[in-house]
């Protein structure tokens, strides 16, 4: 009897004090916290709209994207394609300054089913050359209320929202 006291003594000893290597840590949340932003590119061509005196287009979201209402939607602007088919985005508002103190921003806003992007600026924007209005490339990333912006993540860095939020 003592034998079996011992040997169970032992044997519980044994795999209680056995671990492997500890893995990599949870998301907290009840879904695992998986965040599901999506991303999508439209290249506009923007309209003089002259009720507002404003360069305005309006984008649509995909119906195949889910966006709610408290989700945010970051928008980049296509700056320049570099060497090895390498995109470089910058995230608007963007300003311009053209000389003669002519200055452009680039700003948005949108709903849960749009995004309008707007040229503002302080002179006639009708004069505004299709550098700047036409064939302009937007990327929209969809980020999740989930996410939230306490992550740490730098939101003006592209490349570090899509890999906080495990896009391709």
């Amino acid at each position: 009897m003592k034998n079996f006291h011992f040997i169970l003594f032992l044997s519980a000893f044994i795999f209680s004090s056995c671990e492997g290597p500890q893995g990599p840590p949870g998301f907290d949340g009840q879904d695992g916290g998986l965040f599901l932003g999506q991303t999508f590119e439209r290249t506009v061509n923007f309209q003089f709209v002259p009720a507002t005196q404003l360069q305005e287009v309006v984008v649509d979201i995909p119906t195949s994207i889910e966006v709610f209402e408290s989700d945010a939607i970051l928008v980049y602007r296509l700056d320049e394609e570099l060497p090895n088919n390498v995109d470089a985005w910058s995230l608007i508002p963007q300003n311009f300054f053209l000389g003669g103190g002519d200055i452009i921003q680039y700003v948005y806003n949108h709903t849960f089913f749009d995004v309008k992007l707007i040229i503002d600026g302080n002179f006639d924007l009708s004069t505004l050359g299709a550098g700047f209005t036409q064939n302009q490339t937007f990327r929209f990333v969809i980020v999740p209320a989930d996410f939230g912006f306490k992550s740490g993540v730098d939101i003006t860095d592209y490349h570090a929202v899509m890999h906080a939020l495990k896009i391709d």
